[in-house]
């Protein structure tokens, strides 16, 4: 897998970091989630986990020619904003051994991927037949 950095919100060692692929997926880089009130609202599926970032760190999205400005929405790779502003996002945990050696990456950090599509969704306006499904009540 090749990347193509996207960047970074901090201007020290690690941190945080956003990246493109040539899987037409990107990689996000981020903090293990080891709190417990955050870990309880998770489903996460084997294969997957999720990682912790600043919202900043999307503004990166502009680089691979994708409009700057929030996400619209918040579901599916994006589970959860925190009260401290951070995003927690779930993926597939990535193990490629190439692709791994391609970031620097501290013990307390793993590595997503999320497809672009999903994220690419996520700054549109929800459309019609989004809105209604939202408002529908659980069965």
């Amino acid at each position: 897998m090749k990347l193509r950095f996207l960047g970074k919100n901090s201007q020290g060692g690690e941190c945080p970091t956003l990246y493109a692929t040539d899987r037409d997926s990107y990689l996000v880089q981020g903090w293990k989630i080891f709190a417990n009130d955050l870990l309880m609202q998770l489903t996460i599926p084997e294969g997957e986990t999720a990682v912790e970032v600043p919202t900043e760190l999307f503004e990166h999205l502009e680089k691979d020619g994708l409009p700057s400005g929030e996400f619209r929405r918040l579901e599916d790779p994006l589970m959860i904003l925190t009260p401290g502003g951070t995003y927690v996002v779930q993926g597939q945990e990535v193990t490629d051994p190439e692709a791994l050696a391609q970031m620097d990456i501290p013990d307390y950090e793993t590595v997503v991927e999320v497809p672009k599509a999903a994220i690419t969704a996520l700054l549109e306006e929800p459309r019609g037949a989004d809105l209604q499904r939202r408002a529908q009540p659980a069965l």
